[in-house]
């Protein structure tokens, strides 16, 4: 999507079966993440993005999800926009990631 570059559910549990070092940032809005998340997520909300920005390393591949995919691929432009090369959209977002048969874990960490 747009020069963004994406991986699929498939692919990022393949990652961290693999213990590939990756950061993973949920930019869903705090009461959709109260619904479970991807194991090892970083709730940062999408509005709150800019004011965090500078703090993620562009050192390491960082994965973006959402519920669908659309926020956090404005997140990855976004971050793209200021430099980050090593973002990558989760498509299809959780609600893909939970149809192929993964699991979550709620906020503090615990199988959902």
């Amino acid at each position: 999507m747009f020069g963004i570059k994406e991986i699929d559910s498939q692919t990022l549990s393949a990652w961290q079966k693999e213990g590939k070092t990756i950061r993973i940032l949920d930019v869903r809005s705090p009461v959709e993440c109260t619904q479970g998340m991807i194991e090892n997520g970083e709730p940062i909300p999408l509005h709150l993005l800019p004011l965090k920005a500078d703090e993620l390393e562009n050192d390491v591949d960082t994965v973006i999800y959402c519920r669908s995919g659309a926020r956090s691929a404005q997140a990855c432009a976004f971050l793209m926009a200021r430099g980050h090369n090593r973002v990558f959209n989760l498509r299809g977002g959780i609600i893909d990631w939970v149809r192929c048969g993964n699991s979550l874990v709620n906020p503090s960490g615990q199988v959902a």
